[in-house]
């Protein structure tokens, strides 16, 4: 088993009102194993500081499946780190070389506080589930599956869009902080279902008018969020969810 040794720098900042700066770590971040995660190394970091006697690095961290969204942050300037399709946690020590920098920063965005050194606040993506991000039914009997027949492609591009995590990489990665692509994820996973058509037109208004009330930015069209996407959600929902956000406009939504 190789281990690595890595110069590692890494934000640290008590609270979203005092100001934060850029600590050394590198006395810590020696004989890192190549198959930890990134995850796995700040969890062997922290428990070397805390021997010293020194605060550990606060950071998200949950499922550590790449499915929970939670262990989001800046490595090197890039959102999850340099390995597309990838979140932190499944990020591994291999895909750095021996003697690499490694800075480490939170998500930077207005809508996303800074909790505590990588710890941001993204609580603005869950409002905007929230606002309508969601199908109301009838409680009853258990509807007959072959009830509502959907063809497979368009299941396809519905579950494509529902893949979506809101680790908030998107916002990170774009120059305007727009959560476009998270919005457009969600409205397109409903909009497409027929389940999703009664409420369709209501729910992008509210949930792209949240949007903006939280202080995201716009979209300009400039692809990073696709790029930063452990996911890989496609720009096409984007698109959707204005098409979508016209047409409610038009009927009064």
């Amino acid at each position: 088993m190789a281990n690595k040794n890595f110069k590692l720098q890494v934000w640290r900042q008590n609270g979203p009102n005092e100001a934060g700066q850029f600590e050394d770590f590198s006395e810590y971040s020696q004989g890192i194993s190549e198959h930890a995660s990134f995850v796995e190394m700040l969890d062997l970091i922290n428990d070397r500081l805390m021997r010293d006697g020194k605060r550990p690095i606060e950071f998200d961290s949950d499922c550590r499946e790449g499915i929970c969204g939670q262990c989001g942050c800046m490595i090197n300037g890039q959102a999850h780190g340099p390995q597309l399709g990838t979140t932190v946690c499944q990020l591994h020590m291999r895909v750095f070389k021996d003697g690499d920098s490694l800075v480490v920063e939170p998500f930077r965005a207005n809508a996303f506080p800074v909790i505590k050194d990588l710890v941001v606040d993204r609580s603005g993506l869950d409002a905007i589930q929230q606002a309508g991000g969601y199908v109301s039914v009838n409680t009853g009997p258990k509807p007959d599956a072959n009830g509502m027949r959907i063809g497979k492609e368009l299941s396809d591009r519905a579950f494509d869009a529902a893949a979506c995590i809101g680790c908030g990489a998107c916002v990170a990665a774009c120059p305007n902080a727009s959560a476009s692509l998270f919005t457009g994820a969600k409205v397109t996973q409903l909009a497409l279902m027929p389940q999703g058509h009664p409420e369709r037109h209501a729910r992008v208004g509210g949930m792209v008018r949240r949007m903006d009330e939280l202080g995201f930015g716009h979209c300009s069209n400039i692809g990073e969020c696709e790029a930063a996407c452990p996911k890989e959600i496609s720009l096409d929902n984007i698109a959707i969810m204005k098409r979508e956000y016209l047409k409610a406009t038009l009927s009064g939504h």
